[in-house]
């Protein structure tokens, strides 16, 4: 009795722990063979906002390096206290906090954490469908969901994006990931998707 207590208290714990980033963050193939139930998340979030695969991992590898618990690093302190970070993103998606609140009350989600792989890729096709419809980008344009996601609508709109060449470099390098990944994807989908048919 006191063995399978010890088993079931490690089984409730290991859910609570959150896996470290893929080995290969370049390769959406390792990523999904290493990170469980990651691919059926994903593919949950496309099914239901309309954005391929390939383009929301694009995007969050370029946020967080797929880190949970990533925030942009702190400006410059005084003596040994450390400053102020120049925002509030956090999680998987450096998600800002007024956003992440936003895409709780548009969905209803409001246990979605930020450092949750599933509430994070959710969220990214929440809002890249949310681009389609304000910004009419086209759902395989990683490019310009980045610097939608980058800038905000209203940003992109008025084309903040256009004066910053830095900027135009990073989408540039989202797109190519884009692309490469839906590439290597294309060749290790059907066995994320018999593992998914598994359970059926």
């Amino acid at each position: 009795m006191r063995i399978l207590s010890i088993m079931m208290l490690g089984v409730l714990l290991s859910g609570c722990i959150t896996l470290g980033p893929p080995s290969n963050t370049r390769d959406i193939c390792t990523i999904f063979d290493e990170q469980g139930g990651w691919y059926d998340d994903a593919k949950d979030a496309e099914k239901r906002w309309g954005t391929p695969i390939p383009v929301m991992m694009a995007i969050m590898h370029q946020e967080s390096r797929f880190v949970a618990n990533a925030r942009p690093p702190r400006k410059d302190g005084f003596l040994f206290f450390p400053g102020k970070r120049p925002s509030s993103a956090y999680g998987y998606a450096q998600a800002l906090d007024g956003t992440w609140d936003f895409y709780q009350r548009s969905t209803g989600n409001w246990g979605a954490d930020r450092d949750n792989f599933e509430d994070a890729i959710d969220f990214i096709g929440w809002y890249t469908a949310l681009t389609r419809q304000k910004n009419r980008v086209a759902a395989t344009d990683a490019k310009l969901h980045y610097l939608n996601y980058h800038e905000g609508w209203t940003g992109y709109a008025r084309g903040s994006h256009n004066r910053k060449r830095w900027l135009l470099d990073v989408s540039g390098r989202v797109g190519a990931l884009a692309q490469r990944y839906e590439m290597q994807l294309s060749s290790c989908r059907h066995k994320f998707e018999r593992k998914f048919l598994f359970f059926f």
